[in-house]
């Protein structure tokens, strides 16, 4: 199964936030929106509109922990690395997006094809889609 399989039975909207909000807007709109992360958007010059990270919950209780009640006010540049993001494309297979997500130690991923974000696979939707490949996979006797 591919990440394009995925994201043929999922909404195609992808919230974004972009850099320079801050943490009360970007829990808002997960709130809104009932997701736990939002791809980051910033304009690069060179590239236009550019998904350049990911901020989760786990962002918005760092924020807290560390600026108290005014981690609201905080950027959302502040929290967010942009050094490498780290993003898989619709023919990227489900044990390589697993893997990637193992390895870098995070739940979301914005797929990008030809430059252009197309949409977020979660953790819950390759584990779903494992579990539909088991389910459908008979069972030997």
């Amino acid at each position: 199964m591919l990440v394009g399989d995925i994201l043929s039975k999922k909404t195609s909207r992808v919230v974004t936030v972009r850099m320079n909000e801050t943490v009360e807007i970007a829990a808002k709109l997960m709130r809104a929106n009932n997701i736990s992360a939002l791809v980051v958007k910033d304009v690069v010059r060179s590239e236009g509109n550019t998904a350049v990270g990911m901020f989760t919950e786990r962002d918005v209780v760092r924020a807290i922990a560390e600026h108290g009640a005014n981690g609201v006010n905080v950027k959302i540049s502040q929290l967010v690395s942009v050094q490498q993001l780290v993003s898989c494309s619709t023919t990227d297979t489900l044990e390589h997006v697993r893997h990637l997500m193992k390895r870098h130690h995070i739940r979301h991923l914005p797929i990008i094809d030809n430059y252009s974000l197309v949409g977020v696979v979660s953790m819950r939707d390759v584990s779903a889609a494992f579990d539909e490949i088991t389910a459908s996979t008979p069972h030997a006797a």
